[in-house]
């Protein structure tokens, strides 16, 4: 290309809008968060999680709507080198704060984080020390409203613009921008120009596509080290313009501070437990009070994540955004966990919202919503209608608007074809008669039995609990096998398709299992909720031989896996999980720790409990966040113990980590609905 020729290009990539549209597919980055913040305060309806690479989704206006993929930084020296940020490290430095540490060649840089409790802005302080001077720019992809396709990128008074029909992001940095760009993913952004180590392209305007945005930073790592970086939003550019400046000019150490003091004043309303790590212990409360989205009460999501194809496979996930959704059992894990550290209130609010989200005309509880209440997945789960009566009774509401909603939940578990099957039991995948799953409908029944006694309704509360009664008589009939492979006998299964628990009905797990498994050779560590809502005694011999029969079948180290065969994992050479693109293994649950330092709480084993509480805090990454999944001894070059790309931050992780922490205080389950126990084993009466 002849001089002249270059400079026409060059003069072009400034005035005209950017080429390649609408660029790559847009997804999301992995799901192995290693921290997660919101502020304290409702007047900042924003949050954020970061990765291994740097401030990673950011959601607004609500928590199931993501707003950015990510924004990263890229360093060069202009000749021999250019490298994105990437394997931070990640340190906690404050409530729900974090700083990142990276290296390259030469460059070090250090970036914290805080959201502005006063906006909806998300604050990056950076740092960057180097051996001689650089040039880093900051790369920002967007992605507006749950989609990332349809963004449109602008350079509009020094600060870069994106927007969607539905809402808008702005990112400005302290001092300006020394030049911008913005173009399309992959094939005229910032990542792709820089690859020659020099910003040739400064195009003004990008989209609607796949947009990505990029800024040089006023600092080069030897005279001038720091700036500041303020992300806002808002319904339209220059609302979100408007945020980001307010943000910056209020200041990083500022917000950081009012950010701080709020979550210190949070947890100064609440009990602590004797605990070994009370800093996971904080966190943990920190965490499942950040789920619950703040226009929306009540509405706790499961994980700020998208973990697998659930973040890059549109058939999988049309429109992205699962986990980023409230599910009413891992509302019921969430509410008493905030039970036993002391905040009651999120408890009643999270019961509200189960009941808000009842579908018309039925009654029932749908399996999942978005947190304005739309229903995402939908099918039924039976144990999902028991969720708000057992939370209900933990809070003794008798109010009739509640009593109300409980009776329409019931009446729909109740006349449910060949009830107590369940559609899908709480792993979702399968249907038929699941004693975890039996043992809360029971439990729910009974619980609700007792509100309804309460309040004078005598009738409703003796047809409940004789549904109750003849659905607790027949578990083991339904659910228990004396013909499987395994002993000693009989067991619980993981459930039967059919209710016949000695026949060899086949089925296929799903999950990429191939072919079909005999029933009565499929076990789940699920039927300890037998135990646990108080059907059955701990010492029980049915429940005996099955924790026998589970521990040689699915238990790894100090680990459990879900159930015999579960393929909803990586594949064997650590890549993803996605349908039908391979076998995968579902790896270790650290929930089934919790679950079995209560159940040995109940056996009189306080000790044993407390290593479990130690095992799942054994599994925290860095910024202390707790994995859903967690890699098992199959793993080629994987460390055992620790995270997979699972969703990361659980929720039920953290609320099962809070609750083991306040029942080992309490010497039995803290969650234990005493009037079921006192029915069917005589205890708690």
């Amino acid at each position: 290309m002849t001089p002249l020729s270059l400079v026409t290009v060059m003069l072009a990539s400034t005035l005209a809008a950017a080429p390649g549209a609408p660029g790559a597919p847009a997804v999301y980055t992995p799901a192995d968060k290693q921290g997660f913040g919101t502020a304290r305060s409702a007047d900042s309806p924003v949050w954020f999680t970061i990765g291994r690479t740097g401030l990673n989704e950011v959601f607004y206006p609500d928590l199931s709507t993501p707003a950015t993929r990510e924004l990263q930084l890229v360093v060069t020296d202009g000749r021999t080198f250019v490298e994105r940020t990437g394997d931070a490290r990640t340190t906690p430095v404050g409530n729900l704060r974090y700083r990142q540490e990276f290296r390259g060649t030469g460059w070090r840089a250090r970036v914290e984080y805080t959201t502005d409790p006063a906006g909806a802005a998300v604050l990056a302080d950076v740092a960057v020390e180097a051996e001689r001077p650089v040039k880093v720019y900051a790369v920002h992809d967007p992605a507006l409203s749950r989609e990332g396709a349809d963004d449109s990128a602008r350079t509009e008074g020094g600060a870069l613009v994106a927007t969607d029909a539905a809402g808008a992001s702005a990112l400005v940095a302290r001092g300006g921008f020394a030049a911008t760009s913005n173009g399309f993913r992959d094939t005229s952004d910032g990542w792709t120009d820089l690859a020659d180590k020099r910003l040739d392209w400064t195009y003004p305007e990008a989209g609607p596509g796949n947009v990505v945005q990029t800024g040089e930073l006023r600092v080069d790592g030897v005279r001038h080290r720091d700036t500041t970086l303020a992300l806002g939003f808002g319904g339209t550019g220059a609302e979100a313009a408007r945020t980001a400046r307010a943000s910056l000019e209020s200041g990083f150490s500022r917000a950081a501070r009012a950010y701080d003091r709020g979550w210190t004043d949070y947890l100064k309303t609440l009990k602590r437990p004797e605990v070994a790590d009370r800093a996971l212990y904080d966190t943990s409360l920190m965490v499942l009070a950040a789920t619950e989205d703040k226009r929306h009460p009540g509405a706790f999501v499961a994980s700020p994540s998208f973990p697998w194809a659930f973040g890059f496979d549109r058939t999988i996930a049309p429109e992205f955004g699962s986990y980023a959704l409230v599910w009413p059992r891992d509302q019921y894990q969430v509410a008493t966990a905030l039970i036993a550290a002391g905040d009651r209130a999120a408890a009643d609010r999270a019961l509200d919202y189960m009941l808000r989200v009842q579908q018309q005309p039925d009654g029932h509880l749908p399996q999942n919503t978005r947190v304005d209440g739309t229903p995402y997945w939908t099918n039924v789960q039976q144990d999902e209608q028991a969720a708000p009566m057992l939370l209900a009774w933990l809070l003794g509401r008798t109010d009739p608007s509640t009593l109300d909603g409980l009776r329409r939940a019931a009446e729909f578990m109740v006349n449910y074809p060949n009830a107590p099957f369940t559609e899908q039991e709480r792993w979702e995948n399968q249907s038929g008669y699941s004693p975890a799953t039996i043992a809360a409908e029971v439990a729910g029944l009974v619980c609700l039995a007792d509100l309804l006694r309460a309040a004078g309704d005598t009738t409703a509360a003796d047809r409940y609990l004789a549904v109750a009664d003849q659905w607790e008589a027949r578990i083991e009939s339904w659910t228990a096998t004396n013909t499987g492979p395994y002993g000693p006998k009989p067991y619980y299964l993981r459930l039967t398709k059919d209710g016949q628990p000695d026949a060899g009905t086949a089925y296929n797990l799903g999950d990429n299992n191939p072919g079909e498994i005999d029933q009565r050779a499929v076990v789940d560590p699920s039927f300890l909720e037998l135990v646990r809502l108080g059907l059955r005694a701990p010492d029980d011999p049915v429940v005996r031989n099955t924790v026998a029969v589970v521990d040689r079948q699915l238990r790894n180290g100090p680990f459990w896996y879900r159930f015999t065969g579960d393929g909803f994992g990586e594949r064997a050479d650590g890549g993803p999980w996605n349908l039908g693109q391979g076998r995968t293994y579902g790896r270790l649950w650290p929930i089934f720790s919790g679950e079995r330092g209560e159940y040995e709480l109940l056996l009189g084993d306080r000790r044993a409990a407390r290593q479990r509480l130690a095992d799942i805090a054994s599994t925290a990454n860095s910024g202390r966040m707790l994995p859903e999944q967690v890699w098992d001894d199959r793993a080629p070059h994987r460390r055992y113990g620790t995270g997979t790309g699972s969703a990361t931050p659980l929720a039920w992780t953290h609320a099962q980590y809070v609750r083991l922490a306040w029942s080992i205080e309490a010497g039995a389950p803290v969650e234990r609905p005493a009037v079921v126990a006192c029915r069917y084993t005589a205890t708690s009466c």
